[in-house]
């Protein structure tokens, strides 16, 4: 069953087009990494996936709904969650505090989380719960800002770059948090430069150069294709 779907989207930051007829779809169930160089593109379609980017044109859909043109807001409310590279804690709450402004009810379709369930998967978050997020380091910020969107109980999370900036026993939490999310069954895209970290995470992947795709197929497919990662992957 398809979850998301994108047919021709064009996206637009003032004067320059971004995003040239991107079109895929993202089974329920699946882990799909978009792959590029930096700038390719990858950040670019998440956002216009969830309403973040004010200039764009194409269709999108969620679970059969269209959701092309819908406040970002209501796209959340619809169980889709965003994970932003940034971040965007409210660094003078407690974690505990963090995760109370993300949650929303259970939904069809969607694992239900809590913040004892939350706790379990980041365990180190629990030890932290009523520290301000503000004196966090950067990956416990990153495991705060993946359990606040999964107090929304979402269908399907948008990742992006989750592994950047982070020390290497981090990142292997971090892939161990994507394995058991999928486990569960959530539906994940991640946007990545880390091809061994994305590897590891996913099924398939979505190569993007120059606002395009370039490549969809397995991640096995990938590994075969050494000429598709040498133009499109390679610094």
């Amino acid at each position: 069953m398809t979850l998301l779907s994108v047919s021709g989207l064009n996206s637009f930051y003032g004067r320059a087009q971004i995003l040239f007829d991107m079109t895929f779809a993202i089974g329920q169930g699946e882990a799909v990494a978009l792959l590029g160089r930096n700038g390719a593109g990858k950040s670019t379609t998440l956002r216009s996936i969830m309403g973040l980017v004010p200039r764009m044109r194409g269709a999108v859909a969620f679970a059969g709904t269209s959701i092309a043109g819908l406040p970002p807001y209501a796209i959340a409310r619809l169980g889709l969650g965003w994970v932003p590279e940034d971040r965007r804690i409210f660094t003078d709450l407690t974690v505990a505090e963090n995760l109370e402004v993300g949650r929303q009810p259970a939904r069809a379709g969607a694992p239900v989380w809590s913040e004892a369930r939350v706790f379990g998967l980041f365990p180190h978050l629990a030890d932290l719960r009523n520290r301000p997020a503000g004196r966090m380091s950067g990956g416990e910020q990153q495991m705060l800002t993946i359990a606040r969107t999964l107090m929304g109980n979402p269908r399907l999370i948008l990742l992006d770059e989750p592994s950047e900036g982070l020390a290497p026993v981090i990142v292997e939490q971090m892939g161990q948090a994507i394995g058991t999310l999928k486990r569960e069954g959530l539906t994940i895209v991640l946007s990545e430069q880390n091809l061994r970290f994305a590897t590891q995470v996913s099924d398939r992947a979505l190569i993007v150069e120059k606002g395009r795709i370039r490549f969809d197929g397995t991640m096995a497919a990938l590994a075969a294709d050494e000429a598709t990662r040498q133009a499109y992957l390679t610094v």
